[in-house]
């Protein structure tokens, strides 16, 4: 592992109703030799040193901040496989309706 992969710090994941996200702060040196306006595809962001389980998207760019990369999954996203499961996608939509007191009891 490179010196700058091995500083990738991982923010923790939060929700909303549809997807689960985190954002991933790469060292200024690394996000340099980056394309300025180009998603990156699981392949290019596993290759610069990102590691996470299956099915996160790199899904926009934070132009201020473009050394931060923002990455969402549906809820309910098998880390195994990087599909939804529909029983995971119910437990984790559930969850959240929990979570914010939005379940009818």
């Amino acid at each position: 592992m490179s010196s700058s992969a091995s500083r990738i710090e991982y923010s923790e994941k939060y929700a909303d109703e549809a997807n689960e996200y985190r954002h991933v702060i790469l060292p200024k040196e690394l996000s340099k030799t980056l394309p300025k306006s180009k998603l990156l595809s699981e392949d290019e962001w596993r290759r610069i040193g990102v590691q996470q389980s299956r099915g996160w998207e790199h899904y926009a760019i934070h132009r201020p901040e473009p050394h931060i990369l923002l990455f969402r999954r549906a809820l309910g996203t098998d880390p195994q496989s990087g599909r939804v499961d529909p029983e995971l996608e119910r437990q984790a939509r559930d969850e959240y309706k929990n979570q914010f007191g939005l379940l009818r009891k």
